[in-house]
């Protein structure tokens, strides 16, 4: 029963997501928590077999995982998001990946003792990142904007051409050599020509369709979910590899089309990428051989990997950003975050297969290269990128931080009194006279609508991940928390009490948790503070419990506690439960 193909692939996902719910709750790096529950289940077990159990579908499967992924990762490419930096972005891309071509060839010939050929074509593949490790480490960091943008677009417009640099490689040896299955390099220009401008015109069309409503809304994603996989198979018939490039320009395309499903489109392929990194990177490491692990030790492979981490690829981000943008502190953190992942373990497996089948028998250490030095870097890097980060100065906060929608004489003193607290504050409302007195509050204000486009590429979200909608429209309150469910979830998301119309009239999958309670509107909440009322907070201990506080203060309006563990917990739903059992400090509206 257990050794069922069904029960193997459904075994998979489920740990997959369980790593990634283990590595969020321990605040530990996802990628870092996959690879070790792979190894387990795997090779240390022996639990499952994945490349047996699946056989010839195996590779196939994984293949069209890593398309879904890079397309969905190039979806949320926009160009509006870099036009401040696009020539550090273009310089990376190719002056970067052309030095780290040249020095990892090097470094593989020299130090790890593969012969010309099979260095040659392996240092092209080594330039990629790639999202499926990338995305996780900037979920988990909380960088800045600028530096984190370099890395996600780095790491998704590298990924197709490192395996089409190690492509080309592949058709330059096997023509120098006089090998048979070489094509010349005109057929391979022309190959990846076409699987661009296939990807581009499909995407344009899929666009266009999306827009004119010739597709209904209910089949959209599916239908783009099934687009993506053919163009990936059409590309990948043409010439191997070039799918992925396929794929990546499809995906650009729309991302630059300003769909008006765009986000929908989006939320819907970031959870299937969820999903496939997690299954595809278990299946990954839970196929290798005990033989491969072992290949591992070999000190060429140690002095290998070490040579990448700490000459090849600061080499080429520092000679590539000369004459930039880029801060020496964002160059420094650039230069060494370049975790590898799935592409580099799948593409490097078909080298590996091909270079051995024409003569190259040093080929058959690249698996086991590729592997240190994607668990090297796995490891280093997603265990350091936090604390780099941070004494760089590039980190956004580590702190819990909240955005407050909507300026009034209750909002201004809330952020006043959280950010005195020490928590990250952001005021905004459409009308900048609004934000008058919380800026004599010296609170952080910025003008304008959390909706609008200009907010999404110019205003820095990133530190914050709760949210309080507080305008004086109900409707706009209720769009707004609509809007942040999919990327902050429900319950780090808030409203103030409906007060123009019956709470029921609107459902309750669309708003937010109901700040302080129902009634606690906020024209009420304005009018107890010209009355007079002000926020004060009080610290609760065992002997001063909030039951003594409440008795105290009858028709106090609780808005939020601090827990010892230094958390925020806004009065809402059952969170007074929390701030009863776990008293530190206790904020209300009081008169």
């Amino acid at each position: 029963m257990f050794d069922t193909l069904l029960f193997q692939l459904a075994f998979l996902i489920f740990i997959g997501l369980f790593s990634q719910w283990i590595a969020w709750r321990f605040r530990m790096p996802a990628i870092v928590i996959m690879s070790v529950a792979g190894l387990i289940i795997g090779p240390f077990t022996g639990l499952v077999e994945p490349s047996e159990t699946f056989g010839p579908i195996f590779q196939t499967v994984i293949s069209l995982a890593v398309a879904v992924i890079l397309f969905e990762g190039s979806l949320s490419l926009d160009f509006r998001e870099i036009r401040d930096f696009k020539r550090s972005i273009l310089r990376i891309s190719t002056v970067g990946a052309a030095i780290a071509w040249i020095a990892g060839t090097v470094a593989a010939h020299y130090v790890a003792g593969l012969s010309w050929p099979v260095a040659f074509v392996i240092g092209g593949l080594f330039v990629v990142t790639g999202p499926t490790v990338i995305l996780p480490l900037l979920r988990q960091a909380k960088l800045k904007e600028r530096p984190a943008a370099v890395l996600k677009w780095e790491g998704i417009v590298v990924d197709p051409f490192g395996a089409l640099l190690a492509l080309f490689a592949y058709q330059v040896v096997l023509g120098v050599y006089q090998l048979e299955g070489g094509t010349s390099l005109s057929v391979f220009f022309i190959s990846a020509l076409l699987a661009a401008l296939l990807g581009g015109v499909v995407g344009y069309l899929m666009g266009q369709a999306f827009e004119r409503g010739i597709i209904p809304e209910f089949l959209k994603s599916s239908m783009l979910l099934a687009m993506v996989l053919i163009v990936f198979s059409l590309s990948d018939a043409i010439m191997h590899e070039t799918g992925l490039l396929a794929v990546t320009v499809m995906g650009l395309v729309m991302g630059n089309m300003r769909l008006s499903s765009h986000h929908e489109l989006l939320h819907f392929k970031e959870n299937i990428s969820v999903l496939l990194i997690s299954t595809v990177f278990i299946m990954l490491t839970a196929s290798l051989t005990t033989d491969t692990l072992l290949q591992i030790l070999d000190w060429r492979m140690f002095f290998f990997v070490l040579a990448m981490l700490f000459i090849v690829r600061p080499l080429s981000i520092w000679l590539a950003t000369i004459n930039t943008s880029l801060t020496w502190q964002e160059r420094t953190l650039i230069g060494w975050i370049a975790p590898r992942g799935i592409v580099a373990l799948t593409v490097s497996g078909y080298f590996a297969t091909a270079l051995q089948d024409v003569g190259f028998q040093s080929a058959e250490l690249l698996t086991a290269l590729t592997l240190a030095l994607v668990f090297a870097t796995v490891i280093s890097h997603g265990f350091s990128i936090e604390w780099l980060a941070k004494k760089l100065g590039l980190q956004a906060s580590n702190k819990e931080g909240i955005i407050i929608i909507g300026a009034s004489p209750f909002t201004s003193q809330l952020a006043a009194s959280i950010q005195k607290n020490g928590f990250e504050v952001l005021l905004m409302d459409r009308n900048w006279e609004d934000l008058a007195e919380a800026r004599q509050m010296g609170v952080h204000t910025e003008a304008g609508d959390i909706l609008s486009e200009h907010t999404e590429f110019h205003v820095d979200l990133t530190p914050y991940n709760q949210l309080i909608a507080a305008t004086s429209h109900d409707a706009y309150n209720v769009l707004v928390c609509a809007d942040f469910v999919p990327s902050l979830g429900r319950q780090h998301i808030y409203q103030t009490a409906v007060h123009e119309a019956d709470p029921k009239h609107y459902s309750p999958k669309f708003g937010g948790q109901i700040l302080i309670g129902e009634g606690a509107d906020i024209h009420m909440l304005n009018e107890l503070i010209a009355e007079g009322a002000s926020l004060k907070q009080t610290n609760i201990t065992e002997i001063y419990t909030i039951d003594d506080y409440k008795k105290e203060n009858p028709n106090v309006q609780i808005i939020y506690g601090i827990t010892e563990r230094k958390e925020i917990v806004f009065h809402a739903n059952d969170a007074y439960e929390k701030i009863k059992d776990e008293p530190h400090l206790v904020v209300g509206l009081i008169k």
